[in-house]
């Protein structure tokens, strides 16, 4: 089976030919060196270079992290190595290490030692805790010495490629070789260690274009990896994946499949020769150097290989081991927290004879199927004995526990629950997928075709390119998942069924009403799940939601890529699992979703008998959810945050109800809006009050001037004088014809001049008095200003009818209120 394996181009990086890559452990970084003597890190999420280090003019071709230490090491062609502090930029280091160029240098995964290899046919071990001495030179190559990497498995032994056509593996503290490997025809450029499994095995790439994987306990040739047109440079095994990786001076990197050593994959990014080949245990990048620059890759999916049963055990595979949890080991005692980590005890199940791609129980937990490398092997849950196995591209289970099998595009095979053959189907377009449940579903890229499992009859075809599919328990209900939407049908049994018993023939479309599409949401689903008639499912943003009703209600927003597992209804949780197996929780209670379940199918009656049954802090949730159905009197009687009760009464007109909030609350804000709501709608008692409360002066300025209300300006321009507002004041005082309080409301708040403009206007007599204040008022700032003021009874000249101002005013003193 192809391990369709997902590759997405992460980084491309043009820069001079590159000679070495290294991924730094925690760091999202990429170390370059080039042969133009430059080293680069390059921070692959921002695509931008973070530092670079001009080490010589000439080629550096081994470069790597001492992430331990925050330390780069370095061997280039002027036969000196050099250790970089990459925080601080410093050069910590320089010492010549060879007498010719330096192939590679290898940093020892616990130990304070690097091992550096050279032209000049050594290599040598290096110790930094005492100031980079050489402790140890290993001889016995006869041509140059191209790469040197320690075996993860046992860190005290090393191997050697060199282009005297040998492999050579080393003990630390040995000066001889444990054993030669005669590898190749001609020179060996590179050798890589199997870290994935038990397997003794080491891999090898050569100038005879050949890569050759090893079993270095037998000291024979395994497999050889022929397909390169040139020398091959760089090689590996991937850490997590079963693949094995090799680049070529033909520019291309072909993944080949470490079990069965089948080709998978070609890539050729068209930036010439490959020179170098990076990985990282627990990661899934790969970092290829090229002589045109530099590319990342991602490969396969980050989704953990679980499944969970009704139970709450989830059994999951890490590469063929197979390990076990149970949700309910968590103590009754041990309070759970949304989101955080549940301190579940890891069991070894057993191992698996495939490389797991993905695993599933069947409907009622007793069986757990695996499939991968085109082969499903059936095993009971608990015991994890083999059952039944066969070949198969994919594997689905039906909601009864019958199983499907996708042998190729055009062979899908049925079985019964006891493993035996039903029948065998030939589809008359390419199934590039099937999905079980309640029908059994086969793909096209373009459409999807149902059929019973009992006769594989084509119950209906839908036009829709099919990403993922999820069946309600009830299965009455579908979920299909396309690129960009989500689409909720209902799926209508009974007029299948008389359809099909009528005897009356199914075109190639199937049965017209067997679906009826009840809600389209444009969302993109990573995983989803059906607790009742309620759709969970996290989005590509990484948001928990929960349809119900084509209603969508975000539960949670999760920090980073997780996938649903299951549902518990007895613990009112949902379950999901991140790519390194932890297990979170997040609280979705069952009688909350009954709840909007029935509201949704009119059956009010039933809803508020469960409405009791929700805890208080939920209630909130459901008053949103009755709101969105336009049920608004309903969500006011059971909302319980004051400020979403005001805005309901609001909108409703319930300005009684919306004041009892109000004063609870005592709000500005609300207030201010409560009253511009009551004087619109003529209650205006009500008005006056909400305006006080919210001391809207200005507002009661135009209710009681737009009433005449003699007293309440009266009030208000005491009020307003104590609040500081005298604007407001002013205009009250004005208004009631209080002249003469205007004049010393101006003089108190310091409003000189407009106080004698006023008085000349209206209160003449008073000018003298206020043209005094300002003189010496003015004089403090400007004496020749204030001199210059002129006083109508020293000047009335100055002040043309000043006798007649006089006079009005004298005569309409008595008129004013």
């Amino acid at each position: 089976m192809p391990l369709r394996l997902e590759i997405k181009r992460k980084l491309a990086q043009r820069s001079e030919r590159v000679k070495s890559v290294d991924l730094h452990p925690t760091e999202p970084w990429i170390l370059a060196s080039l042969y133009s003597g430059t080293v680069c890190i390059w921070n692959y999420q921002s695509q931008t270079m973070v530092k670079s280090f001009e080490v010589t003019e000439l080629p550096v071709r081994s470069a790597k992290f001492i992430a331990r230490k925050q330390l780069v090491v370095a061997g280039a062609d002027d036969m000196f190595i050099r250790v970089y502090n990459y925080n601080t930029m410093d050069k910590v280091k320089v010492f010549e290490a060879h007498t010719d160029y330096i192939r590679c240098v290898a940093v020892h995964p616990t130990l304070p030692y690097v091992l550096s290899s050279s032209d000049d046919m050594l290599i040598k071990l290096w110790d930094w805790e005492k100031g980079w001495v050489c402790t140890q030179i290993f001889e016995g190559h006869s041509h140059y010495v191209m790469q040197v990497t320690f075996n993860p498995k046992d860190t005290n032994t090393f191997a050697s490629a060199s282009l005297d056509r040998t492999i050579k593996i080393w003990n630390l503290g040995s000066p001889d070789p444990n054993f030669t490997l005669d590898a190749h025809l001609k020179g060996v450029n590179c050798v890589d260690y199997f870290t994935g499994g038990d397997k003794p095995y080491l891999i090898t790439g050569s100038d005879d274009h050949t890569a050759k994987v090893w079993d270095y306990q037998t000291k024979s040739c395994v497999q050889t990896l022929d397909g390169h047109t040139h020398n091959v440079s760089a090689v590996c095994f991937h850490p997590e994946l079963p693949i094995i990786i090799t680049g070529s001076e033909d520019g291309t990197v072909r993944i080949w499949h470490a079990t069965t050593y089948r080709l998978e994959n070609t890539l050729n990014y068209g930036l010439e020769r490959v020179w170098a080949i990076g990985y990282m245990k627990g990661s899934r990048r790969l970092v290829i150097g090229y002589d045109e620059g530099t590319i990342m890759v991602k490969i396969g999916r980050e989704e953990p290989v679980a499944s969970m049963d009704n139970s709450g055990k989830i059994i999951w595979a890490k590469h063929n081991e197979i390990q076990t949890v149970n949700i309910k080991s968590v103590g009754a005692d041990y309070e759970v927290t949304d989101g955080e980590r549940l301190p579940l005890a890891v069991k070894e199940l057993g191992t698996c004879d495939l490389y797991p791609q993905s695993l599933k129980h069947n409907p009622n937990g007793r069986f757990v199927v695996v499939c991968g490398d085109g082969e499903y092997i059936i095993y009971t849950a608990l015991a994890w004995r083999n059952r039944s196995f066969g070949s198969a591209l994919e594997f689905v289970w039906s909601s009864d526990g019958e199983y499907a099998v996708r042998e190729s595009t055009s062979k899908i095979k049925i079985f019964s629950k006891t493993f035996q053959e039903k029948r065998s189907i030939r589809p008359t377009f390419s199934a590039e997928r099937v999905y079980g449940g309640t029908l059994l579903a086969m793909c096209s890229n373009d459409f999807i075709c149902f059929y019973d499992w009992a006769e594989c009859r084509l119950i209906r075809r839908i036009d829709v390119n099919v990403k993922n599919l999820y069946w309600a328990d009830s299965g009455d209900l579908v979920a299909i998942a396309s690129d960009t939407s989500f689409y909720i049908l209902k799926y209508n049994r009974d007029v299948v069924s008389a359809h099909l018993d009528s005897g009356r023939p199914v075109d190639e479309q199937g049965v017209e009403d067997a679906f009826e599409l009840l809600y389209e949401i444009n969302e993109r689903i990573r995983t989803g799940l059906w607790v009742g008639d309620c759709f969970i499912y996290n989005n590509s943003t990484w948001r928990l939601n929960y349809c119900v009703g084509g209603e969508v209600t975000t539960m949670f927003h999760l920090d980073r890529p997780m996938y649903l597992l299951g549902y518990l209804a007895n613990q009112s949780r949902v379950f999901l699992i991140d790519k390194e197996f932890n297990v979170m929780g997040y609280t979705l209670l069952l009688s909350l979703i009954e709840y909007k379940t029935l509201v949704m199918r009119g059956d009010l009656e039933r809803a508020n008998e469960i409405l009791p049954t929700i805890p208080k802090e939920h209630h909130n949730s459901v008053a949103r959810f009755l709101e969105s159905r336009g049920m608004i009197e309903d969500a006011l009687e059971v909302a319980t945050d004051p400020d979403y009760r005001f805005e309901l009464a609001v909108q409703l007109g319930k300005l009684e109800v919306a004041k009892e909030i109000a004063t609870g609350a005592q709000s500005e804000s609300k207030w201010k809006q409560l009253g511009e709501l009551a004087m619109s709608t003529g209650m205006l008692e009500m008005a006056e009050d909400c305006l006080r409360n919210a001391m809207d002066l200005s507002g009661l300025l135009l209710l009681y001037s737009s009433l005449g209300d003699v007293e309440g300006i009266s009030k208000l321009a005491s009020l307003a004088k104590e609040q500081g507002k005298n604007n407001v004041s002013f205009l009250c005082l004005f208004m009631l014809g209080k002249l003469e309080e205007c004049l010393q409301l101006l003089i108190d708040s310091n409003r000189i001049p407009e106080a004698a403009l006023m008085a000349r206007s209206y209160l003449p007599s008073k000018v003298p008095e206020i043209v005094a204040i300002w003189r010496k008022d003015l004089n403090k700032v400007n004496p020749k200003a204030a001199e210059s003021l002129a006083d109508p009874e020293e000047y009335p000249n100055l002040f043309e009818d000043w006798q007649v101002a006089l006079a009005v005013e004298s005569k309409v003193a008595d008129t004013r209120i």
